[in-house]
């Protein structure tokens, strides 16, 4: 069994921060990222407010299941009960990815769960991408509308606000964030030639794992 390294952990998710915006996922101090703590009750999570490219792994903040801060010098992120309800909710998911993405958003704007345009966003997120309909995303409420749309799946889009994807590990619900942003930009280059785009459904592929 691998021993937790938290110094570790807190540059994993910075070095993923950064990975964010290089991919044009996020922008200003737009997104979050947090990971659950193995065998606690405690997360860590990016603080509220501070740019990605100005933060540092000090800045970065542990929460207890109840949001108050167990470790840090700075306040978590404003969506933090947003994903201490996901981690209630799903205790498979140990890492979660909120960011702004471009074409994913388009769909959030019009409404429209994001199809099987590309085979591994479909294994990823399980499925189509939900739209859960607008609210404002910084309250407990919000959390717990939110994971009803999630569902089992590991990806849904707020309306007019971001995209945000889970995973059994960083790596994987950071991946899956790139791939739905792919699959919404392939669809959106789609849906310009045709109405009827081809698209995949994820029960019919018989495969759990990404190719």
């Amino acid at each position: 069994m691998t021993t937790f390294d938290l110094q570790s952990a807190k540059r994993d998710v910075l070095d993923y921060c950064l990975e964010s915006v290089k991919h044009g996922l996020n922008f200003n101090t737009q997104g979050n990222i947090s990971i659950r703590i193995p065998g606690t009750e405690t997360f860590l999570i990016t603080p509220t407010d501070l740019e990605y490219d100005r933060m540092t792994v000090d800045d970065l903040v542990v929460v207890d299941a109840d949001a108050n801060v167990v470790e840090g010098h700075l306040q978590p992120s404003s969506e933090v009960t947003v994903h201490l309800a996901v981690y209630a909710h799903r205790p498979d998911v140990q890492a979660i990815v909120h960011t702004e993405p471009v074409f994913a958003n388009v769909f959030g704007v019009l409404g429209e769960p994001i199809r099987g345009a590309l085979v591994n966003m479909v294994i990823y997120t399980k499925g189509d991408v939900p739209i859960m309909p607008f609210a404002l995303s910084n309250s407990t409420r919000f959390g717990e509308d939110m994971v009803a749309y999630l569902g089992e799946k590991n990806a849904v889009v707020w309306a007019n606000h971001g995209l945000l994807t889970v995973g059994e590990n960083l790596r994987d619900a950071f991946k899956t964030s790139i791939a739905v942003e792919s699959a919404a930009q392939v669809l959106l280059h789609a849906r310009s030639v045709t109405e009827a785009p081809i698209v995949l459904d994820y029960e019919s592929l018989g495969i759990t794992r990404a190719l």
